[in-house]
């Protein structure tokens, strides 16, 4: 499968397919497509669909199979932001927000991960429930913003702000740390707990979280009399 992301910042990967060859996607992520792209709508059990539920998806996904020859699909952001492209294998696999997942090619799995830390999950902005990419195939995210991206040495550690952690690799660690200071967490404006990520990996933020830019609006918005 070879594949183009356009149109940053509401952007579009393009995919285009040899005959027989297979992308997944969220439920209403197909943007267009070439007439012989056929579609088939599954849940895959019972276990799989509460997981996709349970982290921001859908319970069913579409598949897209290119049929008597190759073909193109299309998967459109959105939000304004940008598309990010990973390569997947069975030793590298992603830990995302809810809702970051778009679409993937065949091989390539989305399943519910739980945080292990009971704190981590209630007071870390990025939920207690969080997407886990696997398998062998290329994954495409959705991300809120521009993206900023660091790769942590074996114990390096990165303080983040409630909701910019957009994805890391599932071999970094996240913990909850609290704002020191009574002053600080009550005055700072930067709420109470902070996100801890702890290397080694890679970890991709994001410059403009949904939840922060809805908060924005709604305090805009003024009653009307």
């Amino acid at each position: 499968m070879k594949y183009q992301i356009k149109g940053e910042p509401m952007p579009v990967v393009i995919c285009q397919l040899e005959q027989d060859e297979r992308v997944t996607c969220e439920s209403g992520a197909m943007s267009w497509m070439s007439p012989n792209m056929e579609m088939e709508t599954s849940g895959g059990g019972l276990g799989k669909m509460f997981g996709r539920m349970m982290s921001g998806e859908s319970m069913f996904q579409n598949h897209y199979t290119a049929k008597r020859g190759p073909g193109i699909i299309a998967f459109a952001s959105s939000f304004p932001g940008a598309i990010k492209a990973y390569e997947i294998t069975p030793s590298t696999p992603i830990i995302c927000q809810k809702k970051a997942f778009l679409a993937c090619s065949e091989g390539v799995e989305l399943n519910v991960h739980f945080q292990k830390k009971l704190g981590t999950g209630l007071f870390g902005g990025e939920g207690f429930v969080m997407q886990k990419i696997s398998g062998n195939g290329f994954a495409f995210l959705e991300i809120d913003g521009s993206t900023v991206e660091y790769n942590l040495s074996k114990g390096e550690q990165l303080v983040i702000d409630t909701g910019y952690l957009a994805m890391m690799d599932a071999t970094v660690s996240m913990e909850i740390q609290q704002i020191k200071g009574v002053k600080n967490a009550l005055f700072g404006g930067e709420g109470l707990f902070n996100t801890v990520v702890t290397g080694p990996g890679h970890v991709l933020l994001q410059t403009m979280p949904i939840t922060g830019l809805a908060e924005l609006i709604a305090g805009l918005i003024k009653p009307k009399n």
